[in-house]
């Protein structure tokens, strides 16, 4: 029985070669040059385009927004605007005149120019799934670009259960009013209305479908880009955010929104914890609020896929997010058939025991 299991999973590893899922690039190095390496291995030429670079201002100083001195190199290279629309809640970045003090406190005007894109009204887009929102309502000014780049951290948060790129495109380029929209799951765009969560966790995936549709139109293109440090259960809309349980995680990248967060997801949920380093209080937030729920209603959407194929720029050679044969990164599972790590670096944090790693028996002394 446990040769025919063994050989079970191993063909179920071989499945699907990956020549035909989305690429995830991976970096381990956080630092303002590997984000550039990383934006540059998409293959997306900015030249000629109206840029928007599609960021977090942060709700304070001491939440976990990407800093200005980490994305500035990115920012010129493409010679972008970094782009915001204003917040649905009280603080710091409800108005645009509080939201412009707010972005020069925090130093974005000294790299780039900053366009919070529901300063001058909004406009609707034509959403394919109606299931709950007719439209998604965004700031007017994004009409204006031609390519965005989806800056995201990725973390935590208290309603969506985590933060990425989807959620980057559905509640950060709304207009305050088409925040409401997402939150009420399309019933109300004046008042706040948390009732139903995964209605509001399907509207943010019809709402993030609708921004990249958008951005597929002729002349037009939109890349993802998931920044995994700092990681919080709480947002970077969070004032006072709780401090990172679980170390940095590097830099994923992709042209499939779907495939990038699931990629972070299965990072985090297969993370490898020990004292210091510890993924748990992440995964409880996502699990509470039914945060992967997010991901999987936009791939039924059509949006992307769950599927990929991880590129580690380090070694330019990539694995199946099931399948890495022949790679220096490992999926291990237990012997009962519990996923243990995916795609880890090195199998360190294992006890003494005997695991299935990459499809093969073997025992860690």
């Amino acid at each position: 029985m446990k040769k025919l299991y063994l050989l079970t999973l191993a063909c179920m590893m071989a499945i699907q070669g990956f020549g035909q899922s989305p690429v995830v690039y991976f970096t381990k190095d956080i630092t303002p040059e590997s984000l550039v390496s990383i934006y540059e291995a998409l293959g997306v030429n900015s030249e000629g385009k109206r840029v928007a670079v599609k960021i977090s201002t942060g709700e304070s100083s001491r939440t976990n927004y990407l800093r200005p001195e980490f994305i500035k190199n990115l920012v010129q290279k493409v010679k972008g605007n970094i782009v915001e629309c204003n917040t649905a809640y009280g603080g710091s970045r409800s108005t645009t005149s509080a939201h412009r003090r707010a972005i020069a406190e925090r130093g974005f005007n000294d790299i780039a120019t900053v366009d919070i894109m529901d300063e001058e009204g909004e406009m609707q887009l034509p959403v394919t799934d109606t299931r709950h929102i007719k439209y998604d309502v965004v700031g007017s000014h994004l009409q204006n670009y031609d390519l965005m780049i989806n800056l995201a951290h990725f973390k935590g948060h208290a309603m969506g259960g985590f933060g990425g790129v989807l959620k980057n495109q559905s509640i950060g380029v709304a207009s305050s009013s088409g925040k409401l929209y997402i939150h009420s799951a399309g019933r109300s765009t004046t008042r706040w209305m948390s009732d139903d969560q995964d209605g509001f966790l399907e509207s943010m995936a019809a709402a993030a479908q609708a921004v990249h549709n958008y951005f597929h139109q002729e002349g037009r293109n939109i890349v993802y880009i998931n920044v995994m440090n700092n990681l919080s259960v709480d947002c970077d809309c969070d004032g006072n955010p709780a401090s990172p349980k679980m170390k940095d995680v590097g830099i994923l990248a992709s042209l499939d929104p779907v495939a990038l967060d699931k990629a972070c997801l299965d990072l985090v949920f297969n993370h490898q914890s020990v004292a210091g380093d510890d993924a748990s209080p992440l995964i409880r937030r996502i699990e509470n609020l039914h945060g992967t729920h997010t991901v999987a209603y936009a791939e039924q959407l059509g949006l992307g896929s769950q599927q990929y194929t991880l590129v580690n720029l380090a070694e330019q050679t990539g694995i199946r997010n099931a399948d890495p044969k022949s790679q220096n990164l490992y999926n291990v599972y237990s012997l009962d058939g519990k996923k243990l790590l995916t795609n880890a670096t090195c199998l360190d944090g294992l006890e003494k025991g005997t695991y299935i790693v990459n499809g093969e028996k073997r025992i860690i002394e």
